[in-house]
């Protein structure tokens, strides 16, 4: 994943990129990076790996030494951005959120059209915002090559270009992520998430379309690109990746994680005197069963508390070991409120399956008598292909697709997996009753797909719900 923020002032702009920049640490850990521009000086960047400190402590004494009114930050998960360009089209600065899945194809045509060159990052690979950039410059103007880049990247991608001339704001085609517009009376703002700008002062501005190009400058926000008519927004910002006071198309994160665990309790057979104590897993989950304790009239504890002042989200480191290690070492239980319990356990989701069992176990090793659970979510049948959710390589990682394969083989065709992925089939519970004794639950039942769509208040045909349904 990854999230960016941009600003453009009549007055310096450092102290709001910075700290705009740090309130989208939760989308990623591995690499930041920060560009300003002023008209003496020009463009003046740092980059850091922070996968073993905070962004505030890599760039404290990077800020010390940049000034200028308008600028671009970056939070990523994988290639080391913004990165600075001298093109045909002057010189700019661009930074991205998204996928690209057909960087070989892209690479060959222009290299095939050009005598183009790449420099190669340590893992071997390009770093796709510097593909995203030679995109672009195929073009006559920045406009026409944003648009290009979008039409020619099989994925997803909304990116941030700063110029001397202003700050260019470009949503994906489909809108599966967010650029929000902010303002005040100094300048505006773009950011991914909107909470980033309310306390630099910013109040909302408006909210970019999908496929819309807008350019902010201290005076004004444009826009040089209408919109399209087509959204696939991605539904698991509110599930699971977005921080709760944001907004996306008007929906807040925290309510509808509220709702959600509201229509998991209507629907569960499970009555409160069947269980004691309701508790969500930190953070994400922790909307959801609140919601879910009010709705089934159950005491809301918190048995175990997340260690945060050292430990970085789980998903983030490369290896998987260490991501399950740090998973379960960050994890704290309260044995006062586990012995002898009857828990109902709610996270956002299960993807592979490893964490939440590793959960489980310490609540039946702390003395937890049962231990239900309730992920916030359907089953993820599908790897994401949009927006890097997880590390996933193959489907074969994801719990449910191997339960699957157990069941029908390694080649499963559509109509199988669409049967799987109904609430209401037998397959579908059989997977679920596996799943349950793999993961040694009391119970187990998943959020409905209907009920997760009823919960964000938006129509079903503006969602991205590929990786529960396949469906693009």
């Amino acid at each position: 994943m990854g999230g960016f923020f941009g600003t453009a002032l009549k007055e310096d702009c450092v102290f709001d990129l910075f700290y705009g920049t740090d309130y989208h640490s939760h989308l990623g850990t591995r690499r930041a990076g920060m560009v300003v521009y002023d008209q003496k000086n020009g463009f003046n960047r740092a980059i850091h790996n922070i996968e073993n400190s905070p962004f505030r402590t890599k760039f404290t004494n990077d800020v010390q030494d940049m000034s200028g009114n308008m600028g671009i930050g970056c939070i990523s998960d994988y290639d080391p951005q913004p990165l600075i360009v001298r093109s045909h089209h002057g010189t700019y600065a661009i930074c991205c959120v998204g996928r690209i899945n057909n960087s070989d194809e892209l690479l060959d045509e222009i290299f095939g059209g050009s005598q183009s060159h790449f420099l190669e990052m340590s893992g071997g690979e390009v770093n796709k915002t510097e593909l995203v950039a030679a995109l672009i410059n195929q073009r006559d103007n920045l406009v026409d090559g944003i648009r290009y880049a979008q039409d020619k990247i099989n994925g997803s991608m909304s990116m941030l270009l700063l110029t001397p001339a202003g700050l260019y704001c470009a949503r994906d085609k489909l809108g599966r992520t967010p650029i929000l517009i902010g303002k005040k009376e100094t300048g505006y703002c773009a950011t991914f998430e909107s909470f980033a700008y309310i306390k630099l002062g910013y109040t909302d501005c408006r909210e970019l379309g999908p496929g819309e190009i807008d350019v902010i400058t201290p005076d004004g926000c444009a826009v040089l690109a209408a919109p399209g008519t087509k959204m696939r927004i991605c539904t698991f910002l509110w599930t699971y990746y977005g921080y709760p006071p944001s907004n996306y198309e008007g929906v807040n994160v925290e309510a509808m994680r509220y709702r959600c665990g509201e229509y998991m309790a209507e629907r569960d057979p499970l009555s409160k005197e069947d269980i004691d104590a309701v508790a969500g897993v930190p953070d994400s989950g922790l909307a959801h069963a609140i919601g879910y304790a009010n709705r089934k009239h159950v005491p809301y504890t918190r048995p175990f508390i997340k260690y945060t002042p050292t430990w970085p989200r789980s998903f983030m480191p490369t290896m998987q070991t260490k991501r399950n290690l740090i998973a379960k070492m960050k994890l704290i239980p309260v044995r006062e409120l586990i012995e002898n319990q009857r828990l109902l356990l709610i996270d956002d989701s299960i993807v592979r399956g490893t964490q939440l069992r590793e959960t489980s176990d310490f609540l039946y090793e702390s003395g937890a008598r049962e231990v239900h659970v309730r992920p916030a979510c359907p089953p993820i049948m599908f790897g994401c292909k949009y927006i890097n959710f997880s590390r996933a390589t193959s489907d074969m990682e994801l719990i449910a697709r191997r339960i699957i394969a157990q069941e029908e083989g390694s080649d499963v065709d559509r109509v199988i997996l669409d049967d799987y992925a109904n609430p209401d089939s037998s397959r579908y519970a059989a997977m679920v009753e596996k799943m349950r004794e793999q993961m040694h639950f009391s119970s187990l039942r998943f959020n409905r797909l209907d009920d997760t769509v009823k919960a964000t208040g938006l129509d079903a045909d503006k969602l991205c719900t590929y990786c529960w349904n396949g469906r693009e």
